[in-house]
């Protein structure tokens, strides 16, 4: 498994498959997310490396979870300039999409554009989630928040073992960091390319998040999926993985 250090005695372990592919993609996780929240995009077609990160204290990945947006952003950083990626695309979801906004805002040379998944500008989060998230608790209905109704059993059985093997204390640093997190005044300014990808059911972060990003961001274009809730990467793998891959040659 590979390995990059970022400095501080902090390692971030990331999955990376197609090393020689002709374009890079760098996936982010989101809330007390790893890098598997990625895997079906690991096979996505097209000449693409992938790349997908554990941020700091999550997955494999040493160090702490961080509570703010831009200490995320710097762990990204510095992990971009140890593997000295040039012309690459970042994608993120939910909390990961406020890091590549944060990103695209604050380092936009080098970057080809942005894939934002189930995000905002702004993200706050529900009382009663970051409550019990303090009190070192499970947030017991957060399947039905992160999932659409349809969505494969599965997927259901795998988030809330995850979720039972994640301490709760990762999850509140993060949601904590998606609370305090707000950019909507900049929103316009940040002049990357972007894709927006929402699904309809998502309970967590609603489709008028994403319409604000794509009627805000100067170049923006938005897939909106019919009833996919907030993993929609996961809940609708192949119209994700297809929409990414046309989006990026349509770029070049």
């Amino acid at each position: 498994m590979p390995y990059v250090d970022i400095g501080e005695g902090v390692q971030l372990h990331y999955e990376e498959t197609n090393p020689e592919g002709e374009v890079t993609l760098l996936f982010c996780h989101g809330s007390g997310g790893n890098s598997r929240h990625w895997r079906y995009q690991e096979q996505m077609p097209g000449n693409i490396r992938i790349l997908a990160v554990d941020l700091p204290g999550h997955g494999e990945s040493s160090g702490s979870p961080q509570k703010t947006v831009a200490d995320y952003r710097e762990a990204l950083k510095s992990m971009v300039d140890a593997l000295q990626l040039k012309n690459f695309f970042l994608s993120g979801h939910s909390l990961g999409g406020a890091i590549t906004l944060d990103y695209a805002r604050c380092y936009p040379e080098g970057l080809e554009g942005m894939v934002l998944v189930a995000t905002g500008a702004r993200l706050r989060v529900m009382p009663s989630i970051l409550e019990t998230f303090r009190q070192e608790q499970v947030f017991p209905d957060m399947p039905y928040f992160i999932y659409g109704d349809n969505a494969d059993p599965k997927l259901l059985e795998e988030s809330q073992r995850e979720m039972e093997e994640t301490p709760p204390s990762v999850f509140y640093a993060d949601f904590t960091a998606c609370d305090n997190f707000d950019i909507i005044e900049d929103t316009s300014s940040i002049n990357v390319p972007a894709l927006i990808i929402v699904g309809s059911e998502d309970r967590l972060t609603p489709p008028k998040y994403s319409q604000f990003l794509a009627d805000n961001l100067p170049r923006a274009e938005l897939l909106y999926i019919e009833g996919a809730g907030h993993m929609v990467m996961l809940e609708a793998y192949q119209q994700v993985n297809e929409k990414i891959v046309s989006w990026i040659e349509g770029l070049k």
